[in-house]
């Protein structure tokens, strides 16, 4: 979280850098719209994996809360491994997308278009994990104390 809190920080001085080179220098880095996209990027996928991580992520609660405890218990694991393996096919198509382009460069910033499915491989490798994490303490009847609450 603390690093999609950084690229949050510098998304907001690459945005604050394209108005104020917009609207009083009469000229925008032609850099900082690239830099910016590129910042939305990892600041969105490293946000869902802690939304998972912390079970912050939409869900029917509903809907589990109307089964018997067996079949919640059941059902949250089933939930948890249907994420687990959203995870790790996010991570591993987003790895060979990387892979396919990573001889191309971002125009204006010089810098690899593999960069732009870093985010989503880490986020996908996080995800994973954290569902993993969830897994194991709903096996052993024990919960995930959220890291930002």
């Amino acid at each position: 979280m603390w690093l999609s809190i950084a690229g949050l920080v510098c998304l907001l001085a690459a945005v604050t850098l394209q108005v104020f080179g917009r609207h009083v220098l009469n000229s925008t880095p032609t850099w900082a719209e690239s830099l910016s996209l590129l910042l939305v990027l990892f600041v969105t996928m490293l946000g869902a994996a802690v939304g998972v991580r912390d079970a912050g992520h939409i869900g029917f609660e509903s809907l589990v809360e109307l089964l018997p405890a067996s079949g919640q218990r059941a059902m949250r694991l089933f939930i948890h491994a249907l994420v687990l393996l959203f995870g790790v096919l996010m991570a591993g198509n987003c790895a060979i997308l990387a892979e396919s382009v990573h001889t191309y460069a971002v125009p204006n910033l010089g810098i690899s278009e593999a960069w732009k499915y870093v985010p989503a491989t880490v986020s996908g490798v996080l995800i994973a994990m954290f569902s993993a994490e969830h897994i194991v303490a709903l096996l052993r009847n024990q919960k995930v104390i959220p890291a930002w609450r």
